[in-house]
C-alpha cells in the first residue's frame, strides 16, 4: 500500500512538473483544466468517461489512435490532453485500476510514450526506471 501511494506522488509529481515546465499550468483542479479548442477539450472528457466506465484499455487505444492522426500543429495541445488522462488515471485506486486490467507501470509507460511521442524523450528518460 505504501508503495503504491509513493508510486502515485512521484507520478503525479512529475506530470505536474512536465505542465509546468512545458505549458506554464500550475496545478489544478480538474474543474479548471482548460483546453485551447473544443475538440481537445472533448477528447479528454471522453477518455475520463470511458475510465469511468473501466475501459482504460480501449481510452488509451482512442488516445493514441487521435495522437497518430493529429496534425504537427497540434502536437502540444495533445501532449496537454495526454499528460492530464495520465494524471487522471493516476488518481484512481490501485484496486479500480487491477479491476480495468491496468496499472501504474502503464500509466509511466504511457507518459514515456507521449513524452517521446512529442519529442520530450530525453526529458522523460532523466527520471530513469524507477519513477
Amino acid at each position: 500500500m505504501i508503495e503504491n501511494d509513493y508510486m502515485m506522488r512521484i507520478i503525479h509529481e512529475m506530470v505536474r512538473m512536465w505542465l509546468k515546465l512545458l505549458f506554464n499550468i500550475d496545478e489544478v483542479k480538474e474543474e479548471e483544466i482548460i483546453f485551447e479548442d473544443l475538440d481537445s477539450q472533448q477528447l479528454y472528457q471522453k477518455l475520463r468517461l470511458m475510465a469511468e466506465d473501466g475501459q482504460i484499455n480501449e481510452a488509451e487505444n482512442l488516445l493514441y489512435e487521435h495522437l497518430q492522426s493529429q496534425e504537427q500543429r497540434r502536437q502540444l495541445e495533445d501532449l496537454k490532453v495526454s499528460l492530464f488522462f495520465y494524471d487522471y488515471l493516476n488518481g484512481k485506486s490501485s484496486k479500480f485500476l487491477h479491476e480495468c486490467g491496468y496499472s501504474r507501470e502503464e500509466i509511466q509507460d504511457g507518459i514515456r510514450s507521449v513524452m517521446r511521442q512529442h519529442g520530450y524523450g530525453e526529458l522523460a528518460d532523466t527520471w530513469g526506471e524507477e519513477w
